[in-house]
This record gives C-alpha cells, structure tokens and sequence, in this order.
C-alpha cells in the first residue's frame, strides 16, 4: 500500500494530515475502551498489528473499505471516527464549502475532556486515564436505568467508606 501523502501541487509532506491523526485517535480510544490490543484488532481487520501502529498515529491513511471494516469489529458506526473532528482539526488548509458559510461547531465531549484533563496534576490524571477507570466509567454507563447507576454508586462509595454528597439524593429501598 502507497502510503506517501501529498499536498495539493503534488509535492511530499513532512507530517501526517490532521484528519488522519484525528481518525486514529478515535481508533486508539475505542480499541482501548473495547480492551483489544493491536494484535487483536488487526488480526480482526485482515492487517499486521504496525499498520494498526500507523493509522492510530496517523501515519497511514485508512481506507474507506478498511475503516469499514474496522467499524464493523468494534461494533461502532462509520461516522463514530470524524465525530466532532471541525472543532479539533481547526486551521486545516482544505476544500472550501459550498452554502452561506459554515455553522458554529457545538462544543465538542471529547475537546473538553481533553481540556478537563490536561488542567489537572499528573497523578489525578494517570487515575483518570488507568484502564480500570476506564472500564469502571464505561460499565457504570452501560447499566441499565437511572435508578441502578445511583444505587450502584451508593454501594461503591459505602466500600470505599466515601459519605453522601451533600445534594445527592440516597436511592430508595425497595
């Protein structure tokens, strides 16, 4: 596969373009979240575990058939790998667009996890980003109802000897 990027007098690039770096972070978010390795995924999708190295860098461009392919294993939409991406690859140098103008982006999750993230210490952040952390967020919003995420909460903070917060409501007994 040629993967040698070109600007648009046909001249090399030095660096990978901004879409491409930013649909291999999706990629390297969900592969985490979904706990599959390199090797797993790729074996998955049909390609050796460095070319997954390189999309999820940014490096190699990620075929539209491949990308579905992707899509497919890890149980995501298509549209899951450019959600949000005006607001992050601000400045590109690219296509116009056709119509009155373009649309304020709304305000992007992941932008302001990112932002939320980089403002605190490193050792809050390392607990934020542990995969168990990860997997326990992941979990708790994959429950059921309302009602099961607060009692839920509740049982994980009686373990961990954490009081109410003040404003919470305390699940009801049934």
């Amino acid at each position: 596969m040629n993967t040698q990027s070109f600007d648009d007098q046909g001249s090399r690039r030095s660096h990978p373009d901004p879409v491409d770096v930013y649909v291999g972070k999706r990629l390297r978010k969900q592969r985490l979240l979904m706990r599959l390795s390199q090797e797993q995924l790729a074996r998955a999708v049909g390609v050796t575990f460095q070319q997954i190295q390189k999309y999820e860098r940014g490096t190699n461009r990620i075929s539209a058939s491949r990308l579905f392919d992707i899509a497919k294993v890890m149980g995501v939409p298509i549209n899951f790998f450019f959600e949000h991406i005006d607001a992050e690859i601000e400045g590109r140098d690219g296509p116009g667009m056709l119509g009155e103008g373009p649309a304020l982006p709304p305000t992007p999750p992941d932008a302001l996890v990112n932002t939320v993230l980089e403002s605190l210490p490193p050792q809050v952040r390392h607990l934020l980003t542990h995969n168990d952390t990860i997997d326990l967020i992941t979990s708790y919003w994959r429950l059921p109802s309302d009602d099961i995420r607060r009692k839920s909460l509740t049982l994980l903070r009686s373990m961990s000897g954490l009081k109410e917060k003040k404003g919470e409501p305390i699940p009801d007994e049934d």
